[in-house]
């Protein structure tokens, strides 16, 4: 199987699910614009989100995958069943304990994530309602990303991919339909995330079942594999979700800020999430299983080309998309969400947000390329101490710019923490030897900067001034900011082109 078609098929599937995510923000936006009802409800989603990100994206797949593949080829057929069902049912167990514990401690809980709402009875006491409503979705998110993984190691990626749709879908409903019928109406949105995350639970039922693995409730806690999974579950939320921690905490930085603070930097992040979820996500879901496979065959050299490939073609799509975001922030935000109670002063501020993003976008991408470079190879000491150390800095970072920054500040330290982060991973993995870079890296960054420049100049030398995106009707900013996408991109790819760079150069046959 080419990987080249199978990141394809994945990034195709979170394609849908980015656009989708788009319209439903759009939708928010439109209908509750940025406030104290909103910075309410991205709470209380904050911490169900964090863990669909840990669970779905990091921890949960990088500590299963790789013990799943080696069962499903060493152990055969009725351990790996066995396997499947003694982790889900620990894993249940543990959750429906998460979750009522959440539920019932929810005023602590918001306590803790953004204490400045303590100083506003109403919006503590909303929030708190919200998150109760939406906590019961760590539970069906975690048994969605155990499904997700049994699926991506017996090479069905695009049911995976394509479930988060299901989530986004249940928030345009709710929140363009069923809002006026909930009072506040801000509680559609929670309710949008409940029977969101059913949806996606039971969508994935018919393809385990198709397999033979839908789990049984068996519980073993005897079982070597179980304890295996638990040991590398722990290092993994370090290594892979530095970035999400640092995001929860810098809620509570925001919470102290004005109000619209936390939801602007929450619409920033939904714009970053579009590259780094189709490139990154798709690299990291790709990889491990190859990864996986060449570390247990001994193959140090075909584990190196790997990593090669995916450093390459991270650098190809998320460099231009790093420049893409920072250049175009104001007229990406106003197109997008300047609509209704979303006005032009919120569009200023969440553009300032997504510049200082974009900042650390290549390392954020990075860093679910790299991460995997550790866990197929059971390392699981090396990224629990760069993602401590990164977290702390951090936070250093985060009480250094947060005072001439504002919020924008919180979302500068985020982005260079993840590129801290990944310079960390990387070179602990050529320090290790695990990494050989493969010739040709010196000519092809000399080409890829030339590229990024004719782009930057293409874009610059067309985008129209301030005051277009803020007076501008609907049409006439998409009209515009396609046009700037377009020229940007073809200018870029055109340029590669000359320079001998071709789509070939990056077919690879997975392991």
């Amino acid at each position: 199987m080419s990987l080249l078609k199978s990141l394809f098929t994945v990034s195709g599937m979170t394609l849908i699910s980015r656009i989708l995510g788009f319209a439903r923000d759009a939708v928010i936006a439109r209908v509750f614009g940025a406030g104290p009802a909103t910075d309410a409800f991205f709470v209380a989603f904050r911490l169900p989100n964090l863990l669909r990100r840990v669970f779905g994206e990091g921890a949960f797949s990088q500590a299963f995958v790789p013990l799943l593949a080696e069962y499903k080829t060493a152990r055969g057929e009725a351990d790996t069943r066995l396997l499947v069902d003694h982790v889900s049912a620990l894993l249940a167990l543990v959750l429906v304990a998460v979750t009522a514990l959440g539920v019932i401690a929810a005023p602590a809980v918001v306590y803790l994530s953004a204490p400045g709402f303590a100083d506003s009875a109403e919006k503590f006491q909303i929030t708190v309602q919200l998150l109760r409503i939406t906590f019961p979705y760590i539970l069906f998110i975690s048994l969605v990303s155990l499904a997700g993984g049994i699926l991506n190691t017996y090479g069905r990626f695009a049911i995976p991919a394509f479930t988060p749709t299901l989530l986004n879908v249940s928030f345009i409903l709710f929140a363009a339909l069923l809002a006026p019928w909930f009072h506040p109406p801000v509680l559609a949105l929670a309710w949008a995330v409940f029977f969101g995350g059913i949806l996606q639970l039971l969508f994935q039922v018919p393809y385990l079942k198709r397999l033979g693995l839908l789990p049984r409730f068996r519980l073993d806690l005897r079982d070597p594999g179980v304890w295996r999974v638990l040991r590398l579950m722990g290092p993994a939320i370090f290594g892979v979700s530095i970035s999400q921690i640092s995001l929860l905490i810098n809620t509570m930085f925001a919470s102290y800020l004005k109000d619209g603070s936390v939801s602007w930097l929450y619409y920033a992040d939904r714009l970053m999430e579009f590259p780094t979820g189709i490139l990154g996500v798709a690299l990291g879901t790709i990889l491990l299983p190859s990864l996986s496979r060449t570390h247990a065959a001994a193959d140090g050299a075909e584990f190196s080309r790997l990593l090669d490939w995916g450093l390459r073609l991270t650098l190809l799509l998320a460099l231009p998309a790093a420049l893409g975001l920072a250049l175009l922030a104001t007229p990406l935000v106003a197109t997008l969400f300047q609509h209704g109670a979303f006005g032009a002063r919120d569009v200023a501020f969440t553009a300032q947000a997504l510049s200082a993003y974009s900042v650390g976008l290549v390392g954020l991408i990075l860093v679910k390329v790299l991460a995997p470079g550790f866990y197929a190879r059971q390392d699981i000491r090396t990224p629990v101490r760069i993602g401590i150390l990164t977290l702390l800095l951090t936070q250093g970072m985060n009480l250094a710019f947060v005072g001439p920054l504002g919020h924008a500040g919180l979302a500068l330290a985020i982005g260079l923490g993840a590129c801290l982060n990944a310079g960390l991973l990387f070179f602990k993995l050529r320090a290790q030897d695990a990494y050989r870079p493969e010739p040709g890296w010196r000519g092809f960054g000399l080409r890829l900067g030339v590229a990024l420049l004719g782009m930057g100049l293409a874009i610059w030398a067309v985008r129209a001034p301030a005051v277009f995106w803020a007076q501008a009707s609907t049409l006439a900013r998409t009209l515009h900011l396609s046009l700037l996408v377009c020229l940007g991109g073809g200018v870029y790819f055109l340029v590669l082109w000359a320079a001998g760079i071709r789509p070939a150069d990056f077919v690879k046959r997975a392991a």
